[in-house]
């Protein structure tokens, strides 16, 4: 995996959700989820965003799109508003 930490968060750092948001694919992260940070990988043909994390000891992968009609507000914003290291 490629990690082009486009969220400038720390690889192998627990991070915690403070503002919920959904993903790519609809599914919701709530206040107070949290997961160890991998990386991410940037799929720049659609504008793809995978955030790569592992959770409660299972890899995952969450997908979002940088686009302003999607995630593109949340990806702009995501150290600042959205997790916290914890």
């Amino acid at each position: 995996m490629e990690n082009y930490n486009h969220l400038n968060l720390v690889p192998g750092k627990k991070y915690k959700v403070i503002k919920e948001f959904t993903d790519f694919d609809r599914q919701l992260h709530p206040v107070g989820e949290t997961w160890l940070f991998v990386g991410t990988n940037f799929l720049p043909y659609d504008d793809g965003l995978t955030l790569h994390v592992n959770k409660d000891g299972k890899n995952i992968a969450y997908r979002l799109r940088w686009l302003d009609s999607d995630q593109g507000y949340i990806i702009d914003n995501f150290k600042k508003l959205f997790v916290e290291p914890c």
